[in-house]
């Protein structure tokens, strides 16, 4: 018997479950230099600008108020960025490692039964689930693995469309506006800042 032929034998056959997870939705990074960021992926890459959230800090007291934006890195994949207002860059040993800064791993699942069911699996297996929350388009969950890495699983809510990315460049163009006006940007001067751009666009 050749040694390859030997190796084929050892591995053993599986039967193939019915895959819900339908790969990566997006891998996530913080970024310290949004208007850096946004040029080299959009406008030196090429990668379009597909979405972003405008958040308000929701639940536990380190959050802070964050944009995340997504660009589109081909087959439904996306890179995403999280602008953290007022954070520096360095870690804050405050806070929990990696979500203060937005690191994550984001799985994509098709249906809400889905999410239900890992929700359930998790639970039954007595692994804490950090928290499920709705984010405009997707609904999460988010879960640390045994090396402390934030794992999110996610569900859209509804389809992307072409406004979604009109948005997503009239919000990076609003918050590059601020960056450069100097001071210290928030959220509320973003979001008044794109209402002005919006106002523009918009015919009388």
């Amino acid at each position: 018997m050749t040694s390859a032929a030997a190796t084929e034998q050892q591995v053993p056959s599986y039967p193939r479950p019915d895959h819900r997870v339908r790969g990566i939705n997006h891998l996530a990074f913080p970024t310290f230099d949004p208007a850096g960021t946004i040029r080299f992926y959009r406008d030196v890459l090429g990668f379009p600008l597909v979405q972003t959230m405008q958040v308000k800090a929701w639940g536990p007291e380190y959050q802070r108020d964050f944009v995340h934006f997504f660009f589109d890195i081909g087959n439904a994949d996306c890179l995403a960025f999280f602008y953290y207002f007022g954070q520096q860059p360095y870690r804050d040993e405050n806070l929990p490692p990696l979500l203060d800064l937005g690191r994550h791993v984001a799985l994509h699942v098709d249906t809400l039964d889905d999410l239900d069911r890992f929700q359930k699996q998790l639970e039954d297996a007595s692994i804490p689930i950090d928290m499920r929350v709705k984010h405009e388009t997707v609904e999460s969950i988010y879960v640390r693995d045994p090396n402390d890495i934030l794992i999110e699983i996610t569900r859209p809510l509804r389809e992307l469309t072409p406004a979604d990315a009109v948005d997503a460049e009239i919000t990076a163009a609003a918050l590059l506006d601020v960056l450069a006006g100097g001071g210290e940007p928030d959220l509320d001067a973003l979001w008044a800042r794109k209402a002005e751009l919006i106002a523009a666009r918009t015919p009388v």
